[in-house]
């Protein structure tokens, strides 16, 4: 008799290869190799950038309705690329666009009666801007880092929607019907966590390992290897999320705190966490209000 590890192994790898063979994946979007391509030349200026950028008007209305946002903290109003590229520099700019640009290459993986894309987008986008907020907050250099490790944290879940819809549905049934968690349901059926899943993702789009760090340990930081201080700030942006009731999502029901946050971060003790926290209320639910994309 096979034991349910051996099991759980074998989804794990079934779950791999299926990835793997998946050819309609979407791909990085043109406009980020443009402008990574244009960041890493030395002798580039913020004008050739704000114009490859405006080539995408659509992208451009995103960056500052995000710049502009209550918890991005810009404390004068952007309103123009140009102007955002002066205020954020470079290497802010790229991490917006390969997070709005990676958004836009899944804005069809949703819509569908059991996954509800509104509610997950607007977590998303909560918890990058809040993960940009708390990294600044706490005197971090990673901010921009932490709005697309923010956004794409939780890659995984649309595209167990999109290429595992047996599985996904069995989740739902699952702790709907088995009281069980989404992380033990996503392991059950798949032998992979959304974590794991989009880690493999990023890994095969090769984007920066701090991404693929955070992706699959957005919910268990004292199991990271590298990042910790990112991993930790995206697991508290995360939790703030579905502490503070908003920008919340389902999958994240019931979601554990963990305590290595405060000693990675330098929080001090539960209760300044708890503090700390709450005193970010009015701007989170200001800023689930200010961006509609």
């Amino acid at each position: 008799m096979i034991s349910n590890i051996e099991i759980d192994e074998k989804r794990k790898q079934k779950t791999v290869r299926t990835l793997s063979s998946v050819y309609n994946l979407p791909t990085v979007p043109i406009i980020v190799f443009e402008v990574t391509k244009i960041i890493d030349d030395p002798r580039s200026s913020a004008a050739v950038l704000g114009k490859t950028i405006s080539k995408d008007q659509g992208l451009v209305t995103k960056i500052l309705s995000v710049a502009n946002s209550p918890l991005y903290g810009i404390p004068r109003r952007v309103s123009t690329i140009d102007f955002a590229i002066v205020i954020l520099g470079f290497n802010h700019i790229k991490n917006i666009v390969i997070a709005l640009s990676m958004m836009d290459a899944f804005k069809n993986f949703g819509g569908g009666r059991k996954f509800d894309q509104k509610s997950y987008w607007s977590h998303s986008l909560v918890t990058a801007t809040a993960a940009k907020r708390v990294a600044d907050d706490l005197g971090f250099s990673f901010s921009g880092e932490a709005f697309t490790a923010g956004l794409l944290h939780d890659l995984g879940i649309p595209v167990i929607y999109k290429y595992f819809n047996k599985e996904y549905n069995e989740i739902l049934s699952l702790v709907k019907n088995k009281e069980m968690s989404f992380a033990e349901a996503e392991l059950t059926t798949l032998g992979n966590s959304h974590g794991e899943i989009g880690k493999i993702l990023v890994d095969r789009w090769n984007l920066p390992v701090a991404l693929s760090e955070v992706i699959i340990n957005h919910h268990n930081p004292s199991l990271a290897n590298n990042d910790n201080e990112l991993v930790a700030v995206i697991h508290l942006a995360d939790y703030m999320t579905q502490k503070l009731g908003v920008g919340s999502f389902d999958w994240d029901k019931n979601y554990s705190f963990d305590q290595s946050v405060i000693k990675t971060l330098n929080l001090g003790s539960e209760e300044y966490v708890e503090n700390f926290i709450n005193s970010y209320k009015d701007l989170f639910e200001n800023q689930l209000e200010s961006i509609k994309f």
